[in-house]
């Protein structure tokens, strides 16, 4: 029985994923994916390639037991290993069922952007749920959210001025990887500035001491 493939996608742009991850791309019979990431690797994709998009996760299961004959390549954002649905994969698959190619992820992308080391930040999702990410910023350097709709980098930097912290800075990186990338360099005290909206992003807060 073939193994399913999970390829991260890395930021967004296909030129950030890795070698192995378009080898797979390249190759496979079936690609699962969100819309939006079928839409970035369709060029990459043979012509007989079936794709199939994610929906109910109860039907995928079914759909990938009934085509276990097929080359699979399940595609998932950024790394593999944050948030994605690898873990999902791993309650439904044993680890030598699947080949999982990781990609880069976005907050690496970002740091990589502007020159800095991350390994001192704590790494948080807001996206679909909440985290404690004010008290748990009292006692980092600095802390990385990957946002959502109702978790903006507004909300989230009026949340961490209101709790009292000054001397910070906000980073936000808009649409990583893509040719209109954006990336806004705000001091806390100027939060109001973030009072717009926003494209996919993350957001970066970080002492300045």
């Amino acid at each position: 029985m073939k193994k399913i493939n999970i390829v991260g996608l890395g930021p967004g742009n296909i030129d950030y994923i890795t070698k192995g991850g378009i080898d797979i791309i390249k190759n496979c019979e079936i690609a699962i994916g969100g819309a939006r990431q079928l839409e970035e690797i369709s060029p990459l994709l043979l012509p007989s390639c079936e794709k199939y998009t994610l929906g109910k996760l109860s039907e995928l299961i079914d759909y990938i037991n009934n085509h276990r004959d097929k080359n699979i390549c399940v595609i998932v954002s950024g790394d593999t290993g944050f948030y994605s649905l690898l873990s999902f994969m791993r309650r439904n698959y044993s680890r030598e069922e699947l080949n999982v190619i990781p990609g880069i992820s976005s907050y690496q992308y970002l740091f990589s952007k502007i020159g800095e080391v991350w390994q001192d930040y704590r790494l948080l999702s807001v996206h679909g749920r909440e985290a404690e990410y004010v008290e748990i910023f009292k006692k980092e350097k600095g802390i990385v959210l990957l946002t959502d709709n109702i978790n903006t980098p507004y909300v989230i930097a009026k949340n961490i001025y209101e709790a009292g912290f000054r001397d910070v800075e906000i980073v936000v990186g808009e649409r990583l990887s893509y040719p209109d990338e954006k990336i806004t360099f705000v001091n806390i005290e100027e939060y109001e500035k973030l009072n717009r909206e926003f494209s996919m992003n993350i957001v970066i807060v970080r002492k300045n001491h």
